[in-house]
């Protein structure tokens, strides 16, 4: 029986990125940027062509870049392979498919990555293959090899003064992009980068009571916020009043389809919160200038608030702290810290943080530096003699 090979197009429909068959013109050939979405036809030039076959059971789908011609010339391709070797004849590779250009492949795989990562991620992996395009002068991909990697960690850390974290994340998102192109075990275990897991940095409680003492009341419920719900800054932005459930005591991260945003790794969650937050929030609720923008910590034009990192580090100035040992995440930190210093186990903290792993919450299983916990050594010994 022959094999069939299908041709899509990831786009971005109103339920999400799908991968949508491509519309065929009168002449046979592939109609570029359009695509069928439920049966209709539509023009959707965001988003690259996909070949797609099955083996048994299990779906492969291959990147087959953003020109139209090209992408079905790979499924015509693809199609006469599966169906040779159906047949029991060895196939060939052509050279021509067997020398992709590495700029290219990395302008298709970014194209990808914007419309399925957030902003913020997306710039992240544009920023480490262009470092990579920078270091490697291969101009095919499959001419890439293991000491272009290497070079490429020595390039990051010595061009381009990176901290190892950041040699590791690049180096990381290289890998990836070599992965989705069918190319893997270039390098071995210890080939890559190497760095020392940073210890997350914590507020102790004299620091928060001297900020919160300097705060307005605004600002000491934005902070609160953030310290007692351990929510990051961009879902603290667009936090909506409809995720607040004051009578239940909790806050949920949803997604926000209306202002195009959605929780990291397009997981929601709901976080339990402390009466005394609840209690701020019923005041700040009855004072609310606008109560007709559904934001919990709007600006005037019901639009998210953007400057909470400015407005803490003018708290701690004025409170004569030192202001570069402020920042947002320090919170979230802290919050995990605290409630796992509290006895709330792993499992839980790991659901109300959000985190994908176990191992990241785990992170957050550090030691207490507080007096009372100075006050156990010296109780631990006070017995004995001299």
């Amino acid at each position: 029986m022959n094999k069939v090979v299908k041709l899509t197009k990831r786009v971005r429909t109103q339920k999400g990125l799908r991968y949508c068959p491509v519309v065929i013109a009168p002449n046979g050939r592939v109609k570029p940027d359009w695509v069928k979405v439920n049966g209709h036809a539509e023009r959707h030039p965001e988003g690259g062509y996909y070949v797609e076959w099955c083996v048994g059971s299990k779906r492969v789908r291959k990147s087959a870049g953003k020109d139209a011609a090209n992408a079905s010339a790979q499924r015509y391709r693809k199609e006469s392979e599966l169906n040779a070797v159906n047949n029991g004849v060895v196939v060939v590779p052509e050279n021509g498919n067997a020398h992709r250009s590495l700029a290219a492949s990395v302008a298709d795989y970014l194209a990808d990555v914007k419309l399925t990562h957030k902003p913020r991620s997306s710039a992240a992996y544009s920023t480490a293959m262009s470092y990579f395009l920078e270091s490697c002068p291969k101009l095919y991909l499959e001419d890439v090899e293991r000491r272009d990697l290497l070079k490429f960690s020595a390039f990051l850390r010595d061009e381009k003064d990176q901290a190892p974290r950041s040699v590791y994340n690049k180096f990381e998102h290289v890998m990836t992009f070599l992965k989705a192109q069918g190319i893997r075990a270039l390098v071995g275990k210890n080939d890559w980068p190497r760095y020392a897991e940073e210890e997350p940095e914590i507020y102790e409680k004299e620091e928060v009571n001297t900020l919160f003492a300097n705060c307005d009341p605004e600002e000491r419920l934005w902070f609160e916020f953030f310290l007692m719900t351990g929510m990051r800054e961009q879902e603290i932005m667009h936090c909506y009043w409809s995720d607040v459930n004051l009578a239940a005591s909790t806050v949920k991260v949803s997604h926000k389809p209306d202002r195009g945003w959605t929780p990291k790794a397009y997981k929601e969650r709901t976080v339990p919160i402390p009466a005394k937050l609840v209690k701020s929030l019923k005041a700040w609720k009855l004072k609310s200038a606008d109560k007709n923008c559904n934001l919990l910590f709007p600006t005037s034009g019901c639009n998210p608030k953007l400057n909470f990192l400015d407005d803490l580090k003018a708290v701690a100035e004025r409170a004569k702290l030192d202001k570069e040992n402020f920042r947002l995440h320090k919170f979230r930190a802290t919050f995990a810290t605290w409630a796992l210093w509290k006895g709330v186990d792993l499992r839980t903290v790991q659901l109300w943080m959000g985190h994908k792993d176990i191992e990241s919450t785990m992170r957050y299983l550090k030691p207490s530096r507080s007096k009372e916990t100075h006050a156990k050594v010296n109780e631990i010994f006070d017995d004995l003699a001299g």
